[in-house]
């Protein structure tokens, strides 16, 4: 973790594992909580594999969608670690996203009170991450940390 680069938030969620891991690789599950409420999330494809594409949708009255992340998973260790870009999209082709290019990491490790949930937003280059920062990282992470452990606890 370079506090210059990244970005990072931990929570302890009362629920297994399996639960959480779930609720970050069954699409229906995943569209839950991904987006803050009240805004709705649409996901058009979610496949949990290294490679694979995360492409959602959001809206605000839940009938006139619009793109929200086109993003590739490069890591998926099932049921401990998950890692996705935006920097490259679901075609596999290089992206200059919106906000900001990033690389997520979200790490899940067995807690005595259910799951340890870490995640580590990388960003490359200061501004980047300052940027993130200042257009609520800690709030629009934070809150749907919170609706995912609503979703599972």
């Amino acid at each position: 973790m370079n506090p210059d680069l990244d970005l990072t938030l931990q929570r302890t969620i009362r629920a297994p594992r399996a639960a959480v891991w779930a609720a970050w690789t069954d699409p229906d599950r995943f569209a839950k909580w991904f987006i803050p409420a009240p805004m709705v999330c649409r996901v058009d494809r979610l496949e949990a594999r290294p490679g694979g594409a995360l492409v959602t949708r959001m809206s605000e009255d839940g009938v006139a969608f619009v793109p929200h992340v086109d993003a590739i998973f490069l890591v998926v260790d099932d049921p401990e670690r998950i890692v996705f870009t935006n920097a490259i999209d679901s075609a596999w082709r290089p992206a200059l996203p919106a906000p900001v290019p990033m690389t997520a990491e979200i790490v899940l490790a067995d807690h005595p009170e259910g799951t340890d949930y870490r995640v580590v937003v990388r960003h490359g280059d200061p501004s980047a991450r300052e940027q993130h920062e200042k257009l609520g990282f800690f709030e629009g992470w934070g809150l749907v940390t919170t609706q995912l452990a609503q979703s599972v606890e």
